[in-house]
């Protein structure tokens, strides 16, 4: 059943327990597990190739996206838990217009006033979906969070000092991305393509606001944190393979700087509080082109992508960050053709 009935997403029972863990919530866990364990093995053995400069750059790379976004994602399944313990359901029906296509905007305009990255905004919009709010508004809040908060904007101006009309730009290209977002799953999302894991929503009887709220923290945080980890060594294997003399066959067109950019913010995959300052220093590239480069990284990224595949199933993770990145890329085109 689609949004396009108008109709929010029905909760689970309260009294409902959590499933078992999903295969690949499984899968992501003991392969973050291995991870670790396999590196500190190859050090006490001291292999040579330990110490060659491409594994201690992927090394790095992949510590750093990981040690970058675990705080945002600790912060989102602290909010995610609050929200289920202590927010009744009601809350969320009284705060957003019934109609869904009238939520979509004003749950994207809600992004502007909640600091956090995307990693964060995935628990959250989860939390949301489970407490009844229709998903084209959840998926709206989630792209817009990390695009649009202060600290988001705050830092575009900081990285690009002189310029207000890039961070207008880029205020107006993600509200527009993520709204139309909501739209288009409203028109043809189906939410049978969601497979969120199923855990409690709400107060049980017999147990205390607080012990729910350590439960759905625990679920929510173990649930991700294996995928963020898949995500953060998928990117970091492409930072360090892709030679960056790359980068210079594309700078010198319009488009395919621009659809270059909108791939590179895929894979590097950096946190959206950070990532005006690299954009700043693309100087190569076009204001346009870097412009593309902020709206898409913070609603499209590997890590990003593991992560909602680990809370909504990967059928919807395909799906949904596909068609995000084509309207990131057209919002963030359109908006610099015009504004920049």
């Amino acid at each position: 059943m689609t949004d396009s009935a108008g109709a929010a997403a029905t909760p689970p029972s309260p009294s409902m327990a959590p499933a078992p863990a999903g295969r690949q919530e499984r899968l992501a866990r003991w392969l973050s597990v291995l991870m670790v364990c396999g590196l500190t093995a190859i050090g006490l053995a001291g292999l040579g190739w330990l110490t060659h400069p491409g594994f201690l750059a992927w090394q790095t790379v992949c510590v750093a996206l990981t040690l970058q976004a675990v705080p945002f994602l600790l912060l989102g399944t602290l909010v995610s838990g609050a929200v289920n313990a202590f927010v009744p359901a009601s809350a969320f029906t009284k705060l957003l217009p019934r109609r869904p296509a009238a939520a979509v905007p004003v749950a994207s305009a809600a992004g502007v006033v909640l600091p956090g990255c995307e990693c964060a905004s995935v628990p959250v919009a989860g939390s949301l979906i489970g407490r009844g709010v229709a998903p084209a508004a959840a998926f709206a809040f989630l792209l817009s969070a990390p695009a649009v908060n202060p600290v988001v904007l705050a830092s575009t101006a900081v990285a690009f000092p002189g310029r207000p009309e890039m961070v207008a730009a880029r205020l107006v290209a993600s509200l527009a991305a993520s709204a139309a977002m909501g739209w288009l799953w409203l028109r043809w999302g189906n939410e049978r393509w969601l497979r969120m894991p199923v855990r409690r929503l709400g107060h049980e009887p017999g147990r205390s606001r607080w012990e729910e709220f350590r439960l759905g923290f625990q679920h929510d945080f173990l649930h991700a944190a294996g995928f963020l980890v898949l995500g953060a060594m998928a990117a970091a294997t492409f930072t360090v393979a892709v030679p960056r003399s790359v980068a210079d066959v594309f700078s010198d067109s319009p488009w395919l700087s621009v659809l270059f950019l909108a791939l590179l913010a895929v894979v590097i995959a950096v946190c959206s509080e950070a990532d005006a300052f690299l954009a700043a220093s693309l100087t190569g590239f076009s204001p346009t082109a870097r412009l593309v480069f902020m709206v898409v990284g913070p609603m499209v990224d590997l890590k990003l992508i593991a992560l909602q595949a680990g809370t909504f199933g990967r059928a919807f993770a395909l799906r949904f960050s596909a068609a995000t990145w084509a309207v990131a890329v057209v919002c963030g085109a359109l908006t610099g053709w015009v504004l920049l």
